[in-house]
């Protein structure tokens, strides 16, 4: 099958999942907008590939259940949905978070673009989900959700962020600590959803914090070693190609470029 029928058959997917899960009038345009978003979104970011690969075919999989779960979230907005039924779609999102990595090593189909659609996968979900339990515990749990699109945002006027960041187990189990603990939150199961969803946020402040100090740290040496670099060049023409020249060799930002996160 190739691309076009792939993500059409994902949209159809979607919409027979908002006919099971019934979440209400408001769900429902979430769930159909979502669904005509990440069809237009996807055909743009996968337009040179004639097909999706073995483990995008997971991560699609996650962004149908990603819809499913934002439009319960807008059915408990106006009181049309039940709790357990997101709480069981998410948990199944995250569940496949898990396979759709394993599958690509496996196949020998791991890439930049499907990691990053595997990225952001996530950052939807952990979104959706920081908006459900935002509705009893307080706002400020939407910057769980937000952090992700504030650094891709910071990542658009200060290049260096999007440079690479060196592999960290820490820093994946903090993202999946994100997930389960709103999953739980939004439950109801634990007396404290606040607590919980507080310690998710700390720790995800961490994580980033600590990505940012290293981004920058590796940004000042690159400069240093450029100005000296510069220094030591004969003429003008080497200064001239050195001049105005990102940290990395960063151009311009686009939409689906990548980030560190």
């Amino acid at each position: 099958m190739t691309r076009g029928p792939e993500l059409a058959a994902a949209v159809a997917a979607q919409l027979a999942l908002l006919a099971l899960l019934r979440p209400g009038h408001a769900g429902l345009a979430v769930g159909v907008g979502y669904a005509l978003a990440s069809w237009a979104l996807l055909s743009a970011a996968f337009r040179r590939r004639r097909a999706l690969g073995p483990a995008d075919h997971v991560t699609l999989a996650r962004v149908v259940l990603t819809g499913g779960v934002a439009a319960l979230v807008a059915g408990h907005l106006t009181g049309d949905a039940g709790v357990w039924p997101l709480v069981a779609a998410a948990s199944a999102a995250l569940v496949l978070d898990g396979v759709d990595g394993r599958v690509a090593r496996r196949t020998g189909t791991v890439s930049r673009l499907g990691a990053r659609f595997d990225m952001e996968t996530d950052a939807v979900l952990v979104l959706v989900l920081s908006v459900e339990v935002a509705r009893t515990a307080g706002l400020w749990v939407l910057a769980i959700g937000a952090m992700r699109y504030a650094f891709g945002a910071a990542a658009w006027t200060a290049p260096w962020l999007r440079a690479d960041l060196r592999p960290s187990v820490a820093r994946k189990a903090v993202a999946v600590v994100q997930g389960v603990a709103l999953v739980v939150a939004a439950s109801g199961v634990v007396p404290h959803p606040g607590a919980l969803a507080a310690a998710a946020l700390a720790l995800l402040v961490w994580s980033f914090g600590r990505d940012v100090a290293w981004l920058a740290k590796r940004r000042h040496a690159a400069d240093r070693a450029t100005a000296a670099a510069a220094g030591e060049a004969q003429g003008g023409q080497e200064n001239r190609t050195t001049r105005g020249r990102g940290t990395d060799g960063a151009r311009r930002a686009r939409l689906l470029d990548p980030v560190a996160r």
